[in-house]
């Protein structure tokens, strides 16, 4: 009752400005059926009782569980948008706890696991031309920002400090350039191999932001 309750608040909404629906913990195709029938179920209620909404509204998912990036190959049939939701992506594929102190040193945003479920994300997406985008603390690194743009992020979402870091780093390489990067750091075997990698290549397009 409260999951149609805000679908049709969201829907009602979209009749006044540019809005999309995305699903947070999906974890199967199956998830994303359920919702959509429930979310069928609000539109019809709306147009029987002539609210104005917008009837093609987009439908995303957030891919931050480990089964949704392996099977989002499966997942992108059924949505219009993926989002890469970082931080707990991160946190379950390397079964870390980031919170807890003492274990938060192993949280690696650059671990070979995840740039690999990244960039089989971002190429199941584009095979069924879907956007991607990505957010969450890695997003918010200039460097990683230009291994993202490597493997071809469509969106990123960095907090508001960082942004403007992030629009310098991206403007300061070429696509081409930022593709041969992330190819390169997906053959590498540690996280702070390619880490280290992508700071040099930061350095060597913007030595003032790899410095900071």
């Amino acid at each position: 009752d409260i999951f149609k309750t805000q679908l049709r608040a969201i829907l009602r909404a979209s009749a006044h400005g540019d809005l999309k629906i995305m699903y947070p913990m999906v974890a199967s195709g199956y998830e994303v059926c359920a919702a959509r029938v429930i979310l069928n179920e609000a539109k019809a209620e709306l147009e029987k009782e002539g609210v104005s909404f917008n009837k093609d509204i987009h439908v995303g998912v957030m891919i931050e569980i480990p089964s949704a990036a392996l099977a989002s190959d499966v997942l992108a049939k059924e949505v219009d948008f993926f989002s890469l939701g970082t931080n707990d992506l991160i946190q379950y594929v390397l079964a870390i706890d980031r919170m807890n102190e003492k274990i938060a040193y192993l949280y690696e945003p650059t671990h070979p696991a995840i740039i690999r479920l990244i960039d089989m994300t971002i190429r199941n997406g584009h095979g069924h031309n879907i956007l991607v985008g990505s957010c969450g603390e890695m997003s918010s690194d200039p460097a990683i920002a230009i291994l993202l743009v490597g493997l071809g992020i469509d969106e990123i979402s960095a907090s508001p400090v960082m942004l403007p870091k992030i629009k310098k780093a991206i403007r300061s390489i070429r696509y081409c350039d930022a593709k041969e990067i992330a190819q390169k750091a997906l053959a590498l075997h540690t996280g702070q191999e390619i880490y280290d990698f992508l700071k040099e290549n930061l350095k060597k397009v913007c030595a003032e932001l790899a410095d900071e």
